[in-house]
């Protein structure tokens, strides 16, 4: 297995401002998604809260799962969980899009359906590259003289 690089001093930084058990928390569950999707580019990033994005783009928006930093615990967050099957009944959130899952001690952690939320955000996230793209029409839809509007 790939040795997991370590945090960046930008996001140890951040993290100084954190009790040092929810710092922990953060740090190991970056781990634990790196090693699952070691491929992945990891983006910090810092508005209120402190945010581990983890995306196969170059941009945050790009994202499957992040590590949400609150001042109690961690999520596991996946920006399109509402897609995700939830067979342990453990996500968290009612958005359109989003869902997390709350990591409140060490223990947590280790539990075996984690990974197995992880594994499906991104095989959501990297879909299978054999299948043929969509076909796409041939004729395209220009606006004609009556659909556009003239500017007055």
């Amino acid at each position: 297995m790939k040795e997991i690089p370590p945090p960046s001093e930008k996001l140890i930084e951040y993290l100084s401002t954190y009790d040092i058990r929810v710092g922990e928390l953060a740090l190991r569950l970056r781990e634990i998604l790196i090693e699952e999707a070691p491929d992945a580019n990891e983006i910090v990033f810092k508005s209120y809260a402190v945010s581990i994005i983890f995306s196969y783009t170059e941009k945050w928006t790009g994202c499957f799962c992040y590590v949400g930093v609150s001042s109690n615990h961690v999520n596991l967050g996946f920006n399109y969980g509402a897609l995700l099957d939830d067979p342990y009944g453990v996500m968290e959130g009612t958005g359109k899009q989003m869902r997390h899952i709350k990591i409140k001690k060490p223990e947590d952690l280790e539990k075996p359906y984690l990974r197995e939320y992880i594994q499906a955000a991104i095989k959501l996230a990297k879909p299978d590259k054999t299948a043929k793209p969509a076909r796409k029409s041939a004729a395209s839809k220009k606006p004609t003289a009556s659909r556009k509007r003239r500017a007055k």
